[in-house]
């Protein structure tokens, strides 16, 4: 049976669009989620980083792969209906966590987030993959920017260095240039959201942000899940997260003892 907050059309879209709207995945947990956000901006991670250059106003802070270590991450992880709804988006038997993922607009931050692919970033291959992004605030202007069918091109974008705008790898003829969606008219996925919403969108999907110019804060909580196909895949280069020491080979499934398995159908 599909979950309540799912269709049949919301997965079908999933898949061929690799991004689609579920409304209240996270509703019951937004007041968990803000306090664990504001004890992580207070007790930053060894992965923290301020991404705004001199200059440039507001503040945009972000912060990975804190679950294990601030609770109320982990327990609205454990109390949502997260991991059904990725395992029937992605039509997987197993959900495994990848990682988490906070990313803080302060009112006035008018730097957007780049576009960009997460897979290309990360030390998995699989089709069966998904992110929840979810505000912990209303969110019109300032939302996440999805490229409709992107997980399905040929090649990959180039990842790069957010704040000194370089490659991230030294292989770069082995992807496409970024693209500037907006003026190539690519069609583009984006949703007027409440807190506790979340776009699902797949690892491989191009996706940005806009500014936050209002005088509200933005703040979001994101899930990267995986499925039953996803495996290791060395990368020529540290990736993001860098997981070091994690002595996993090629085409391995992650490793459980990091990377818990939320759900099993099998």
């Amino acid at each position: 049976m599909t979950h309540p907050l799912l269709t049949q059309d919301d997965i079908a879209t999933y898949q061929r669009d690799g991004v689609t709207l579920v409304r209240g995945l996270f509703r019951d947990q937004v007041d968990l989620l803000r306090a664990g956000v504001a004890r992580n901006m207070a007790e930053p991670g060894p992965h923290a980083a301020e991404n705004l250059k001199e200059g440039e106003a507001g503040r945009f802070f972000d912060d990975y792969c804190n679950w294990a270590r601030i609770t109320e991450f982990k327990q609205a992880i454990d109390e949502s209906p997260v991991a059904d709804v990725a395992a029937d988006l992605m039509r997987s038997d197993r959900v495994q966590l990848f990682h988490d993922h906070v990313l803080v607009k302060e009112p006035g931050t008018s730097k957007p987030t780049p576009w960009h692919q997460d897979g290309p970033y990360y030390f998995v291959e699989g089709k069966q993959t998904v992110s929840f992004w979810s505000p912990l605030d209303p969110v019109r202007e300032a939302t996440l920017r999805c490229v409709a069918g992107s997980h399905l091109w040929d090649r990959p974008v180039l990842p790069t260095r957010w704040m000194a705008e370089t490659s991230f790898y030294p292989n770069e003829a082995d992807y496409m240039p970024v693209p500037d969606p907006d003026a190539e008219s690519m069609v583009i996925r984006e949703f007027a959201l409440e807190p506790g919403d979340a776009v699902a969108f797949h690892f491989m999907v191009l996706h940005g942000a806009r500014g936050n110019t209002r005088k509200d804060r933005r703040r979001a909580f994101s899930l990267r899940l995986v499925g039953d196909d996803a495996r290791y895949t060395p990368r020529p280069g540290p990736t993001s997260p860098p997981f070091p020491g994690h002595e996993m080979s090629e085409g391995q499934r992650l490793r459980e003892d990091w990377f818990p398995v939320l759900l099993d159908r099998g």
